[in-house]
């Protein structure tokens, strides 16, 4: 499997939140590339090379998934249990990055295996400082092993 450690998948259907994450995460530098899905259905078929996404060249497997909890269709905890339970992708990290503050969310997101749990700040400052602190500490500081077919 084609990985790029450096690659960061955004799932969030909010356009505007997703538009704020990569520019934040551009911002910072650390990712070579960024990449945005919309829904739950999208992100499994990027991650697993399917439909528009099949393309392993063009669709490589990131390094790093930002993934929204409440997603239309498919939710972000189904979408986690999906990448954790798949041989090929369950070395990625999977960040929550949601408004959801609830215990249960958050404790059905470690239950799956999520590697990290952070609420959008409001303000516009705190959410790009969150973003740059996730971007250097999952890009630069943390030692990932490689992901393998």
């Amino acid at each position: 499997m084609s990985c790029q450690p450096a690659s960061i998948l955004i799932v969030e259907d909010e356009e505007a939140h997703a538009q704020l994450t990569c520019r934040a995460i551009r911002k910072s530098g650390n990712a070579n590339r960024v990449d945005i899905v919309g829904d739950g259905e999208q992100a499994l078929d990027y991650l697993l090379n399917r439909g528009k996404y099949a393309d392993k060249e063009k669709y490589p497997t990131p390094g790093l998934v930002l993934l929204d909890i409440k997603l239309p269709g498919i939710d972000g905890v189904e979408v986690l249990t999906q990448i954790k339970a798949h041989p090929s992708l369950r070395q990625i990290p999977v960040i929550m990055l949601t408004t959801s503050e609830r215990e249960e969310d958050m404790a059905r997101a470690y239950g799956q295996y999520a590697n990290s749990y952070l609420t959008k700040p409001v303000g516009f400052k705190e959410f790009e400082e969150k973003i740059r602190q996730i971007d250097f500490y999952w890009m630069i500081l943390n030692e990932s092993p490689a992901i393998d077919a």
